[in-house]
């Protein structure tokens, strides 16, 4: 009988890899088998770990990897023999993945750079130009390294461009893309890059072979550079405006994303989630509108721009390329090219945070559009937002409180736009499990320390918008751990819409969940904090914003057909003639608002006299009633209600109206 493997045999690769020789590890990026190049670079991050895991410090642990790796590259590079040379240069580029403080330790040490460049012009082969390239593409991406490439790499960088082969091609533009990049971001100016760079390599000229290399796809171990190289790119205002009209190439671009590829001789290091990232920040860059910033962050840029010598048309030509207005169109052509199903494909397949997160950026951006709502629930948007964000959330514990990572709230605020817009079935289907296990992002959103404003007022137009959809649903969302608070706090907002948005919350809450209702004034005895919430609602029946008017007085309409919620508003006012007045002033808002536009609006009517006739028949029967027909003459009550009697009694009589209004006049004689 064969036995099972024990837990040394499972463990013997691994062992083997950490106690390799240093040496041995050099050759093994040079294989022609994608299957021993993955191998090396496991064994080479065993190594890397082992002597991580052995030092003092991050700082010890690059240095001795230096001191062990430098002195085995430097041998090889200074081979005049092609395999050898190889050995040294894709050792190093693996190096640069895996250990990139090292890598670039060693690449800095004298010799080394001039070694490379010497073998280009001694070994002119396809594969040993297309190493070097890929070589200074991994070293621009890192400061101490751009400050030793000089001029003369750089023209050796731009004569690739002009080469046959795509793959050259695509490696030496990744390479000059980071140059350019990288020194506009350590601080160096246009005067300092010009001896660098030739007029002739531009971003867009550099966009212009990369999107060739991609199209064309003979070449498919270029495409990797490709995409990388335009994920850089991308942000340009020139490069976004140019991709977005070039449909050939979306196409081609999406297709990646959606069919995952065909890679000849099964050479699938390609398909890797870095290549779909990189897809996914080409789409997220062109599809991304300005940021909102404060006044103070943009006379921060205007300073900026006066201090920079740079080219005041070309400047202000970006700037019109990423207003609203282009963004919107550059959105529609992605829209148009197929970039929802880009998203479908990609989401469900892939563990990369960083995928996620762009595909929630895009989402974002592509819904702020209203018009574009529709196309996004039906293209499967909301299913894609809703698996992000479940991948997202943090696992509920009553014992530690893990907050939200505030990188998903974006996507969170795309599901929260199309709630917002459409109503529940349409976003979430028949299945009420999933509006049910919404509530908790759009709860997380409303009360993250990280969230907007506007993150905060969407998330409570969605829940009262999902609140509509079932007492179960509302009920729900009235339980969710410390939401009614947090949404209680915005009904004193200084913000008009903010404070519209949560009273509107609270008024479908009221009316769909009995611990909500019971939370206003539902119980035998009322306390302090119950007696301040109907306080509140009762003031903002009578603020000066329609919506939230109509929103604090169908919550009153709803709660006075509670007894004691009648007996509690009567003792919030000092004189009974207050109560009222204000109940007056509900049923025929013109009283107080205006010239009388307001008391042609049914809503306000309806509620109006709704809660009037629940509030005299609440206190009718008790020791309140005595002199309840006169104080109602005095406050206006009586005037008020006689009018919507004679408004709404006619040929077609508005029974809805009229039925409440005349058992209020009723208690009244």
């Amino acid at each position: 009988m064969q036995s099972s493997p024990s837990p040394i045999d499972e463990n013997r690769d691994l062992k083997a890899e950490k106690n390799q020789e240093p040496s041995a590890l050099l050759p093994k990026f040079l294989s022609n088998s994608p299957e021993d190049r993955s191998k090396a670079y496991i064994q080479l991050t065993a190594f890397c770990q082992q002597i991580r895991d052995s030092s003092s410090d991050d700082e010890t642990s690059t240095r001795i990897l230096a001191t062990t790796f430098g002195p085995l590259t430097l041998s090889r590079l200074a081979e005049t023999e092609e395999n050898n040379f190889l050995v040294g240069v894709t050792f190093l580029t693996a190096l640069f993945h895996v250990n990139g403080p090292s890598a670039s330790l060693i690449f800095q040490q004298d010799g080394i750079l001039d070694c490379v460049m010497d073998g280009v012009d001694i070994l002119t082969s396809k594969q040993l130009r297309q190493e070097v390239a890929r070589l200074l593409a991994q070293a621009a991406g890192y400061k101490p390294c751009r400050g030793i490439i000089t001029s003369q790499h750089v023209g050796w960088l731009e004569s690739m461009l002009r080469v046959r082969w795509g793959c050259v091609q695509a490696s030496a533009a990744l390479a000059l893309v980071k140059i350019s990049q990288g020194h506009s971001s350590d601080g160096r100016g246009a005067e300092q890059l010009e001896p660098l760079l030739s007029p002739q390599t531009t971003d867009l000229s550099l966009a212009q072979i990369l999107i060739g290399v991609l199209v064309d796809k003979r070449e498919p171990l270029a495409l990797g550079d490709a995409i990388e190289g335009l994920a850089y790119l991308s942000a340009n205002p020139r490069i976004k405006e140019s991709i977005s009209k070039d449909p050939i190439f979306l196409r081609h671009l999406f297709s990646l994303a959606s069919t995952r590829m065909d890679i000849p001789a099964g050479d699938h290091r390609i398909i890797t989630s870095s290549y779909l990232y990189g897809i996914l920040a080409i789409i997220c860059n062109v599809c991304a509108f300005r940021p909102q910033l404060t006044e103070e962050q943009k006379q921060v840029g205007r300073l900026r721009q006066m201090a920079q010598p740079a080219n005041t048309a070309d400047a202000t030509d970006n700037s019109m390329l990423d207003d609203d207005e282009n963004v919107r169109v550059r959105i529609r052509r992605l829209l148009a090219a197929g970039v929802l199903d880009v998203f479908a494909a990609a989401v469900p397949g892939t563990e990369s945070t960083g995928v996620r997160i762009n595909v929630g950026k895009t989402m974002l951006s592509i819904v702020e559009e209203k018009a574009n709502r529709g196309q996004v629930l039906q293209g499967g948007g909301a299913k894609v937002l809703s698996l992000i964000i479940r991948q997202a959330l943090p696992a509920p514990s009553p014992i530690k409180n893990t907050p939200l990572d505030p990188a998903y709230l974006e996507p969170i605020q795309a599901l929260a736009k199309l709630t917002i817009t459409a109503s529940p079935v349409q976003v979430f289907g028949p299945n009420d499990g999933a509006m049910f296990d919404t509530i908790r992002p759009f709860s997380l959103m409303l009360q993250h320390t990280s969230s907007t404003l506007l993150q905060r007022f969407e998330s409570m137009m969605a829940l009262t918008n999902l609140a509509s959809h079932s007492p179960e649903t509302a009920t729900r969302i009235g339980k969710a751990e410390g939401l009614l608070t947090k949404v209680e706090l915005f009904l004193l907002d200084d913000h008009t819409l903010v404070r519209r948005a949560a009273m509107e919350l609270i008024c479908n809450l009221i009316g769909g969940s009995d611990d909500v209702f019971g939370r206003y004034g539902d119980s035998t005895t009322l306390d302090g904090r119950t007696k301040s919430r109907l306080q509140v609602v009762l003031a903002l029946s009578d603020v000066e914003d329609v919506p939230t008017r109509l929103a604090a007085s169908g919550a009153l309409a709803l709660l006075t057909s509670s007894r004691n919620v009648c007996q509690a508003l009567l003792s919030l006012q000092p004189e009974r003639l207050q109560i009222l007045r204000r109940l007056a002033q509900i049923v025929d808002p013109s009283t107080t608002h205006g010239d009388g536009g307001h008391e042609q609006d049914r809503g306000f009517v309806h509620r109006g006299v709704v809660c009037a006739c629940n509030f005299l028949m609440g206190i009718s029967d008790g020791p309140n009633a005595a002199g309840l027909k006169k104080e109602a003459e005095d406050a206006g009550l009586t005037a008020a209600l006689t009018l919507i009697i004679k408004k709404y009694y006619g040929p077609t009589p508005d029974n809805d109206i009229l039925r409440p209004a005349l058992e209020a006049m009723k208690l009244l004689t």
